[in-house]
């Protein structure tokens, strides 16, 4: 059985201050919720939450004794140079930090990264030991235009080139993120997200083997609360949850870990 995964991704929200506060409540909420510490002793269930380059060390610190997995937001296919403003995967890895979003809708759509770009970012994340969240999704042109397939398609196949099946099940997570559900209030249908997470599985199964389908965690992200986790985290394809706005409060993002179980 394919574990759990609730991610919160705070985007360009909560420094070190607003992070250790957040900490202090969530960590408080997490000792008394003795149902999500079970489950993440037992492996069935990973919390995690990623946050601002400039709060990674505070929410590393904060989060020891705690099962929750502290990734960065982005990161730079380099290991150093002349990047002004970058940040390396060695630098995340230094600080503590397991994990890293790749290829977020923001990053494709505001600053317009490319598939080639988020190829060589995943490689770089994976050899720095980095467990590489790779997102894809369409836009809503894209979607009432019948190109949904099509461009998820493209974005899987152009963001994974050269990485193999093991790495793929073992060491990323792909987050479906439909754009027109991010940040709108506008949520995809469960079944909506589940026809295109069974459709993320299937290409997995066509581009590797069986078991890599069979293995690869799959999340789904776009005004994920706590009323609609329930019925998103029933679909059989979809693994988890990567939760924007609802994660910056420590009590809706504990509602939405109860909710996963």
């Amino acid at each position: 059985m394919r574990r759990k995964f609730i991610a919160g991704n705070w985007k360009m929200n909560h420094g070190p201050a607003a992070t250790s506060e957040f900490f202090n409540k969530f960590t408080a909420e997490l000792k008394e919720a003795g149902d999500v510490l079970e489950a993440a002793a037992k492996g069935t269930e990973e919390i995690a939450l990623f946050v601002p380059a400039v709060s990674l060390l505070t929410a590393v610190n904060a989060a020891k004794g705690t099962p929750v997995i502290i990734g960065a937001e982005n990161m730079h296919w380099e290991k150093s140079g002349a990047f002004t403003g970058e940040t390396s995967g060695p630098m995340i890895t230094e600080i503590g930090a397991t994990h890293v979003l790749i290829g977020h809708s923001e990053r494709r759509h505001i600053f317009r990264e490319t598939d080639e770009e988020l190829n060589k970012k995943v490689h770089a994340a994976i050899e720095c030991g980095l467990v590489a969240v790779l997102c894809v999704g369409e836009t809503l042109e894209e979607r009432e235009g019948g190109k949904a397939f099509n461009v998820i398609k493209k974005q899987f196949a152009e963001g994974l080139k050269g990485i193999d099946g093991d790495t793929l099940a073992r060491k990323m997570i792909i987050a479906y993120e439909p754009v027109w559900a991010i940040g709108t209030g506008k949520t995809a249908s469960d079944a909506d997200a589940e026809e295109v997470c069974g459709f993320i599985r299937r290409l997995a199964k066509e581009s590797f083997c069986e078991n890599t389908a069979d293995e690869l965690i799959i999340l789904y992200g776009g005004s994920v609360k706590a009323d609609n986790t329930r019925g998103i985290i029933s679909q059989p394809d979809i693994d988890g949850v990567l939760v924007g706005g609802a994660s910056l409060k420590a009590d809706s993002f504990m509602q939405i870990i109860k909710n996963a179980l």
